[in-house]
Order: C-alpha cells, then sequence, then structure tokens
C-alpha cells in the first residue's frame, strides 16, 4: 500500500482521528491516550500500531514509560495531494464570484430602466 493510501485509511477511523488530535497538544502515554475511549488498553495499542505503520505517530521507550508523538511531516503528504483540489475549488469559486458580480450589475442595469 502507498503511503497516501495508508496514511488515509488510517484517518479513516474517529478513534485513531481522536488520538492525533490528542496527541497534537503534546507526547504522551498509552494510558494517557486510552483514558477518554470505552475500550481496553490492547485496543488501543492496536489503533496506535496502525497509526505507527502509517507513519504518523512514533513510540518511545523510557524505562517504564512508553510515549506516542504525533509525526506531523507524515501529514504533509495528505496536504500536498488536497492543495490541486483546493486551487481547483478556489478557481471555481472565483468564476463563481464573477459571475455573481455580472449578474448583479444586471439586476442594476434592469432596475434603473423601469
Amino acid at each position: 500500500m502507498d503511503r497516501l493510501s495508508s496514511t488515509f485509511s488510517a484517518l479513516a477511523d474517529p478513534t485513531r482521528r481522536a488520538i492525533l488530535a490528542r496527541l497534537a497538544s503534546g507526547e504522551t502515554s498509552v494510558g494517557e491516550l486510552a483514558k477518554p475511549f470505552e475500550m481496553s488498553l490492547p485496543a488501543v495499542s492496536k489503533h496506535l500500531k496502525v497509526l505507527e505503520r502509517a507513519g504518523l505517530i512514533a513510540r518511545g521507550r523510557e524505562a517504564q514509560w512508553r510515549p506516542c508523538r504525533i509525526e506531523p511531516d507524515a501529514l504533509k503528504g495528505v496536504d500536498d495531494w488536497l492543495e490541486k483540489y483546493r486551487r481547483l475549488w478556489e478557481e471555481r469559486f472565483d468564476r463563481l464570484d464573477v459571475y455573481l458580480k455580472e449578474l448583479q450589475a444586471k439586476d442594476k442595469k434592469r432596475a434603473r430602466k423601469k
């Protein structure tokens, strides 16, 4: 599976997105990550493995503490992929804006003629 596909696959799950959102504010332990979820530590660990395989997080080892941290550069591929669509929609909205202004100008001309 290519990098972008594995990233989207990992992000498809709301629990994994919530874990990433939590890690955006700093590294933390698996136990802390598991607290807001009604699931076992092994279930949270499975989600973390998916995120880790996708390169979205990194896990460390410091004695008994195993901190997890987000890898923000991993989302760059998604951002690059989305950029072309972002430009496409901006261009379409710009054209729509021009068209609406033309319609408004025509309406003003008609209103003056009456």
